[in-house]
């Protein structure tokens, strides 16, 4: 059981009365998970998860090889953000792609055999990285288009609409669940917006297949999904839903090395997954959130185990 006396609320300065009753629940043993000799201790840890304030690459390289059952990694664009004092998103082409090698092949080293690897970036960057993926011996599955609400038009270029989640797996993967998504309807008319072909009738009743196009993922711009200290952008709870059940099982272990805004934890929770991640600036935020309203988006998906 970890001994969350040293808070990542704590260390931010931050009150933490009235924390002893959440310190006597945190669970989560990480015994199996953790190399001893790295010796880093969670900031913070729920029954089911533990959270870190340590660099990614000190993280993942703490992570014994093959424990982990999925990565989502949503790292930093390099579009030169400022997130906090320890991060740096202002790189030289070069040294973001060298960068962004060292942790994948950390990542790859800590997931089990037929484990997912996600990655969620521009297509700028996952041209690259998906290239060096495969050259690594993770197994390609999907490049999936995930739209973006409201981008900006660049001068010159073609509207950029989607951002990419790229979907690996580290040999056959070892989990793959059907998820399927509501049929479509017109928010005014409630009418069905296609007709599938004349085949209406014939589809399964709990759903459309989930394709490789997400055109469904609800923007976050209500404050409400937001802490103050945190300004960056912060991801749809869909999105980690989706990827949690199409390739993970309760009880296996979800690791997130850039944890933003907490998304990640707060929907293992939810699925009742095990979880573990980091984030050197907003540790304190997502302790935050998980003691408190972890905000899920709406997400009528259904998992078909038939």
């Amino acid at each position: 059981m970890y001994d969350t006396a040293d808070s990542c609320v704590r260390r931010s300065g931050r009150d933490d009365d009235g924390r002893d009753e959440l310190k006597e629940s945190a669970k989560f043993d990480s015994s199996g998970v953790l190399r001893p000799e790295r010796g880093i201790e969670p900031c913070f840890a729920t029954e089911h998860g533990a959270l870190f304030d340590r660099d990614c690459e000190e993280f993942l390289g703490a992570i014994r090889p093959g424990t982990v059952d999925m990565i989502f990694a949503d790292p930093p664009f390099n579009l030169g953000k400022e997130y906090g004092k320890r991060s740096n998103d202002s790189r030289e082409e070069e040294e973001y792609l060298k960068w962004c090698y060292r942790w994948i092949d950390l990542g790859i080293e800590a997931l089990k055999d037929g484990g997912a690897f996600f990655l969620y970036n521009l297509p700028k960057w996952n041209t690259h990285l998906a290239a060096y993926m495969s050259s690594q011996g993770l197994d390609f599955r999907h490049w999936i288009a995930v739209n973006i609400k409201l981008g900006l038009p660049i001068q010159g270029r073609l509207y950029p609409s989607h951002y990419s989640l790229l979907y690996f797996t580290k040999g056959k993967a070892r989990v793959f669940r059907k998820v399927r998504t509501p049929i479509e309807t017109c928010r005014h008319c409630n009418g069905e917006i296609k007709d599938y072909g004349g085949h209406r009738k014939a589809m399964n009743p709990k759903g459309v297949n989930l394709s490789d196009v997400w055109h469904d993922i609800p923007p976050v711009r209500h404050q409400k999904y937001k802490s103050s200290d945190r300004k960056a952008n912060a991801l749809s709870s869909k999105i980690l839903d989706r990827v949690i059940e199409i390739s993970t099982e309760p009880g296996d272990l979800v690791v997130d090395p850039f944890g933003g805004s907490g998304t990640t934890f707060a929907s293992a929770e939810a699925k009742h997954r095990r979880w573990m991640g980091t984030d050197i600036d907003f540790a304190p935020v997502i302790e935050e959130r998980m003691t408190g309203n972890r905000y899920l988006h709406r997400n009528d998906d259904v998992v078909d185990l038939d």
